[in-house]
């Protein structure tokens, strides 16, 4: 039984030495198309959650500042027909990324009766981010 077996084993060596199966040119070429296409959506997925982190990092700096220069401007002596208060200081990291914040004031009604509607927007690169729109009432 031994040579047997020993021959069935060099027949089934022979056969599958001399087989002439592999990948054809056009099986490469579509494995490759297809994972080409893989890596295009997933590049193109990290893209946009690169930039989706980017905005909402900028609308939550946004956000802070303008709640900061809101709770500043309360505390502020209230100012007859005042057309603006002063804006805070920023960090330097954010003057260096272009961040700017303004102060507006309306005075409700005319003549000043003691509610100002006071308007704080921040702005990156000269446009707008965040607009926040409060009152501020004399104590008086």
């Amino acid at each position: 039984m031994g040579k047997r077996q020993n021959k069935y084993t060099m027949s089934y060596l022979k056969r599958f030495l001399k087989r002439d199966s592999g990948f054809t040119l056009v099986e490469t070429l579509g494995a490759m198309v297809i994972f080409g296409l893989v890596a295009v959506v997933f590049l193109t997925g990290l893209s946009v959650s690169s930039k989706a982190l980017i905005v909402s990092q900028e609308k939550v700096t946004a956000e802070n500042l303008a709640k900061s220069q809101m709770e500043d401007t309360r505390i502020q002596p209230y100012t007859l027909e005042a057309a603006t208060y002063p804006a805070i200081t920023l960090p330097q990291e954010l003057i260096n990324e272009n961040y700017s914040v303004n102060v507006d004031s309306d005075p409700l009604h005319n003549p000043d009766n003691g509610i100002q509607e006071i308007t704080v927007t921040v702005s990156k690169d000269s446009q707008i981010i965040l607009t926040l729109v409060d009152y501020k009432l004399s104590l008086d």
